[in-house]
C-alpha cells in the first residue's frame, strides 16, 4: 500500500492523539527559552535538550550541536529514494516584557475559550513552538501508521532566531553537505488575513542603518547661535527628506536596479485575494494609503521596495522646554528590498548621498544594522503545486501564493549557502500577538497545521 493511500489513517491518528499532542506542546511551552537574555541561557539549552529527546524518541538520529551562542538541534531520518526535505523552525522565544500586561503567567500555558474559538495562550505558542510542533506531530502520526518515519528528512531547529541568528550562517557553511536538501520547509509564517492557507513565495530583503550627525562640541543656546551654527537635527531631517519624493519614489541613483515586476499569473492570484488597503489600514486607525499610487496595496507591501525613518533623537526631549541647538542628532532608517536589489550597493549609495548633503564642519558616522537581499521562490517547481493542493484539501479553501512585506533571512541563507528554495507554510494568524503580551495560537491552527504537514508529506512522496 502506498503512502498516499494511507493518508486518511495518518489524519485520523492526528485527530485521536490531539490531547496528547497538546500535553507535549504545553510541556515545551513551560520552558522559558528566551534567547536574548543571558539569564535564560540554561533554559534555552533545556529546550534544545527537550526537543532532541522528543526526536530521538520518534526514531530520528538527533543531536544538540553547540555554537558560540545557543545550540542548534539537528536530526535525520533514514536515507531513501525520496527528494530530501529540510524542515526549519526555532525553539527560542521573545522576552515577555511588559510582564504586568499578561493576563496569565507567560510560561504557564493554558487552553482558553475566546469568541473566535479555543486558543493556546503562552509565550512562544505561535512564534514558534506551536508551529514547530506541527512538524513533529505530523512525523509522529506518520510513524504510528507506517511503522517508520518518512525517509530523507533533515531537521534544523534553531535557538537564536529571536536574537538575530548570529551563529546560523557560520553553522550552515560548516555543515552544508549534511544539511543540503532539495527543498526547505519553513513554518515561521501564517495564514492569509482571511484565514486562507497560504504559501509565502517571496520575501522582501532588509537593510538597516543608524546615522549620527555631530556639529558643535556642545549644545548651543539657540538665541546666541541660532541661524548661524549648524543644527544637526535640521541637517538630518533635510537630508532624509531628499531620499523619497512626495509620490513615494526613492531618489537614490540606481535604487530600482533589480526590482522586478509581478508575473501575470501572480498578479492575477493576488488580485483574487480581494485585498482592501483602506480596510487594512482601518485596523490601526488609518484609512488613506500613501506611497506609489500607481501600485496596488499588495504590491506596495509585498513587491515594492521602501525607505522608512524608524526613529529620530537629538536635543532636549524632557519635560518643559529648553532652547538649544543640539551637538548631536541620530536617526534609524530601513530599506525593504525586492527582486535582486543589492543591499550592499544600496548601503554605499545611501551613505554617499548623506555625506554629500552634510555641511563641511559637521561629521557623520554610520552604524549598520544588517543587510539581506530579498528572496523569491521558483513556483514552477512541481512541489509548490503539490503542496498548494494538499493545503486546499485540508482547509477546504483554495490555498494562495502570497508575499511577505517583512524579512525572514533564513530563506535567503538557504538559497545562498545551501542552494535551495524554501516553501514557507505556517498557520499563525494576524491576531496572534507574537512578540507582545498574551501571545496565542489557535487550537485549530495547531491541529490542522499538523494535518496539513501530513498531507504535504504524502503529496511530495
Amino acid at each position: 500500500m502506498t503512502d498516499n493511500s494511507r493518508i486518511g489513517e495518518v489524519l485520523s491518528t492526528l485527530d485521536k492523539e490531539l490531547p496528547q499532542a497538546l500535553d507535549r506542546l504545553m510541556e515545551f511551552l513551560r520552558i522559558p527559552s528566551v534567547s536574548t537574555d543571558p539569564a535564560y541561557r540554561g533554559e534555552v539549552r533545556r529546550a534544545a535538550d527537550w526537543l532532541c529527546a522528543e526526536l530521538i524518541g520518534l526514531g530520528f538520529e538527533a543531536s544538540v550541536r553547540d555554537t558560540p551562542g545557543h545550540p542548534m538541534v539537528v536530526a535525520h531520518s533514514q536515507r531513501g529514494d525520496r527528494r530530501p526535505l529540510l524542515f526549519y523552525g526555532h525553539y527560542d522565544v521573545q522576552p515577555v516584557d511588559p510582564l504586568e500586561l499578561w493576563q496569565n503567567p507567560p510560561f504557564e500555558p493554558l487552553i482558553e475559550d475566546t469568541p473566535q474559538g479555543k486558543v493556546i495562550r503562552a509565550r512562544g505558542a505561535s512564534d514558534d513552538k506551536g508551529q514547530l510542533m506541527t512538524f513533529v506531530e505530523a512525523f509522529r502520526a506518520w510513524k504510528t501508521v507506517h511503522g517508520r518515519l518518512p525517509s530523507d528528512l533533515v531537521l534544523l531547529f534553531e535557538g537564536e532566531e529571536e536574537s538575530g541568528s548570529p551563529s546560523l550562517r557560520p553553522f550552515l557553511r560548516e555543515n552544508a553537505e549534511e544539511l543540503r536538501a532539495g527543498m526547505a520547509m519553513i513554518c515561521d509564517t501564517g495564514l492569509y488575513a482571511d484565514g486562507r492557507p497560504a504559501i509565502t513565495t517571496q520575501l522582501r530583503g532588509l537593510y538597516g542603518e543608524e546615522i549620527v550627525i555631530r556639529a558643535a562640541d556642545r549644545d548651543l543656546h539657540s538665541g546666541s547661535f541660532g541661524g548661524l551654527a549648524a543644527n544637526p537635527i535640521q541637517v538630518l531631517v533635510n537630508v532624509l527628506s531628499t531620499v523619497k519624493d512626495s509620490s513615494g519614489h526613492i531618489t537614490l541613483p540606481g535604487f530600482y536596479d533589480g526590482v522586478e515586476e509581478l508575473s501575470d499569473a501572480l498578479r492575477a492570484d493576488w488580485a483574487a485575494l480581494g485585498f482592501d488597503a483602506s480596510e487594512f489600514l482601518s485596523r490601526v486607525g488609518l484609512k488613506q494609503p500613501i506611497g506609489e499610487q500607481s501600485r496596488t496595496g499588495l504590491e506596495m507591501v509585498w513587491n515594492r521596495p521602501t525607505f522608512e525613518i524608524n526613529g529620530i533623537t537629538g536635543g532636549y526631549t524632557g519635560e518643559g522646554f529648553k532652547t538649544v541647538l543640539p551637538a548631536e542628532a541620530r536617526a534609524k532608517v530601513s530599506f525593504r528590498l525586492t527582486g535582486t536589489q543589492d543591499p550592499k550597493r544600496i548601503r554605499d549609495t545611501f551613505r554617499a548621498h548623506v555625506r554629500a548633503a552634510v555641511p563641511q564642519d559637521c561629521t557623520v558616522e554610520f552604524h549598520g544594522h544588517g543587510a539581506s537581499p530579498a528572496s523569491r521562490m521558483d513556483i514552477s517547481d512541481p512541489a509548490f503545486a503539490a503542496a498548494k493542493t494538499a493545503l486546499s484539501d485540508e482547509w477546504d479553501r483554495e490555498a494562495a501564493y502570497i508575499g511577505a512585506g517583512g524579512s525572514i533571512p533564513i530563506a535567503g541563507d538557504f538559497k545562498e549557502i545551501l542552494g535551495m528554495d524554501s516553501m514557507l507554510i505556517g498557520f499563525g494568524r494576524d491576531d496572534d500577538r507574537i512578540h507582545s503580551p498574551n501571545e496565542k495560537y489557535d487550537l485549530q491552527s495547531f491541529a490542522k497545521g499538523a494535518r496539513s504537514w501530513a498531507r504535504i508529506l504524502a503529496a511530495l512522496g
